[in-house]
């Protein structure tokens, strides 16, 4: 009986302690763990750095942290010459997961050849990743992944407002990665910073805001999908057009296309929509409503055989087809959707009928499988361990959109550094941040055409995450080695 009340006692005791614990993340911890890779034939040791770092304030007081991964090569003796790239995923509010464990890391899903989720879930080695040639670090805002706002003595969280908008964002973020640098002794090291659909909006504003306000230079910024909110938002005739080269491309992976196009390779008839879009499609939506019949008709049969959905609908639509309906419309004859990241994904609607699919084919299959194995890979192999849930989307919003500027920002930076480059990776399936936006985006960078030299564009036959699919795992990493070799500097002065 004494045994039996002891017991009970302890346990209550027990209960009542882990009751008062609070579930919060630690504000600056680390955790290292070390590890080896096989990349392109040759064994890379590295040690993988996990934990949390935080955001200061004005008087030095942290007002956030950022949960991070940095992944560095342990048979490096100077690190002076050996590039870091910083690498950001979008949303806005998407945590780090989507590059750091299916694109540049060193673990990889297991998916299967084009991208799609397998059971059991869980990494793999990733043979293709450019930890080879440079140490990378993926950074999660605020109120992604483990990344949290931290309260003061008395309890009160930051304004929001400190965090959640273009140019918050920016800002606080370009003083973390200054704390970064400084911390892990990389002040002298090549920098580049990687953005993912939103991350392309937020690391042009970066560049320009780590050099004037942190007096940090790069040597490049690489946009993956990116977002560019100056067509996406505005609207009209150009943004409008803008999404016919991506329905060519979707409509030629699901073969509904004309037999004359079908028979193409894919990237022999882009080109064909392209010049379409920018010397006819752009000048007739520019008319709206006093556009001749004549002429209307004419467009309308074109964009048919370029996009694989009817003239009829494309009258009805006035020549303007939104994504959404394109989604829906594509192959509603054989009852499917097609994703909105990636349109190689099917999905099935409780009806036909609509102008828009019920879901995201494409991210629901994600989620399958880069949720269980984040976690698995964070708390078993990286050994950072907390009961705070990994976001995968945070709560950021409202998320204020005022004075995006960030691409003059990039031309801006450019300008003034002449070691500066650009490079857009894209997939010819992404349907939300379509390739063909990415490649406006460069040609209205500079406008001057001084500097189209340091820009480049390289596109997949994927989606949105290009790099799901194995073949272009591999493309997409070595085209970013490519890009590391040829912004080296070597001595060479940067000046004009």
């Amino acid at each position: 009986m004494k045994h039996t009340l002891f017991t009970l006692v302890l346990a209550f005791l027990c209960t009542g302690l882990l009751g008062a614990q609070e579930r919060k993340i630690p504000v600056d911890t680390m955790v290292v763990t070390s590890h080896e890779v096989n990349i392109k034939g040759n064994s890379v040791k590295y040690n993988a750095a996990t934990g949390t770092l935080p955001v200061w304030d004005e008087d030095g007081k942290p007002i956030a942290t950022l949960f991070h991964t940095y992944y560095y090569r342990t048979d490096v003796k100077d690190r002076t010459e050996r590039p870091l790239i910083i690498s950001f995923n979008g949303g806005p509010g998407s945590g780090s997961v989507w590059m750091h464990i299916a694109y540049t890391g060193p673990k990889v899903l297991k998916i299967d050849e084009e991208g799609y989720p397998i059971q059991p879930y869980g990494i793999k080695d990733n043979p293709h990743s450019i930890l080879d040639v440079a140490d990378i670090v993926f950074v999660n805002p605020v109120n992604t992944g483990y990344s949290r706002m931290i309260a003061d003595k008395e309890g009160k969280y930051p304004d929001r407002e400190k965090f959640f908008g273009i140019r918050p964002d920016i800002k606080y973020l370009a003083e973390w990665i200054n704390t970064f640098v400084t911390r892990n002794n990389r002040w002298r090291s090549p920098k580049y910073i990687i953005g993912e659909s939103y991350g392309g909006t937020r690391v042009a504003g970066l560049a320009l805001e780590l050099q004037n306000s942190q007096w940090m230079y790069l040597n490049g910024v690489i946009m993956v999908s990116p977002a560019d909110y100056t067509v996406l938002r505005r609207g009209g005739p150009v943004a409008e057009a803008m999404n016919l080269p991506y329905y060519t491309a979707a409509a030629w992976h699901h073969k509904a296309l004309p037999s004359e196009l079908q028979q193409k390779d894919l990237l022999d008839i882009l080109p064909e929509s392209e010049e379409f879009t920018i010397n006819t499609l752009i000048p007739a939506l520019a008319k709206g409503g006093f556009i001749s019949q004549g002429e209307k008709e004419a467009v309308a049969e074109k964009m048919s055989y370029y996009s694989g959905i009817s003239k009829e609908v494309i009258l009805q639509q006035h020549l303007s087809v939104p994504n959404r309906f394109f989604w829906k419309e594509l192959l509603r004859d054989k009852g499917y959707t097609i994703g909105r990241l990636d349109s190689r994904y099917l999905g099935i609607d409780r009806k036909e009928t609509g102008d828009g699919p019920d879901y995201s084919a494409e991210l629901t299959s994600w989620l399958h499988s880069f949720t269980p194995a984040i976690n698995y890979y964070t708390q078993e192999v990286l050994k950072f361990r907390t009961d705070v849930k990994y976001n995968m989307f945070g709560p950021v919003r409202p998320w204020n959109n005022d004075d995006d500027n960030t691409r003059e920002d990039l031309r801006q930076a450019m300008a003034q550094n002449p070691y500066l480059n650009v490079l857009f990776q894209s997939g010819y399936y992404d349907g939300a941040t379509t390739y063909f936006n990415a490649k406006y985006t460069m040609w209205q960078l500079d406008p001057s055409g001084k500097m189209k030299e340091r820009l480049s564009f390289e596109g997949y036959r994927s989606g949105h995450m290009m790099y799901l699919r194995n073949e272009d795992l591999e493309k997409a990493n070595d085209d970013l080695r490519a890009f590391i070799e040829k912004t080296k500097t070597e001595g060479e002065p940067a000046k004009y």
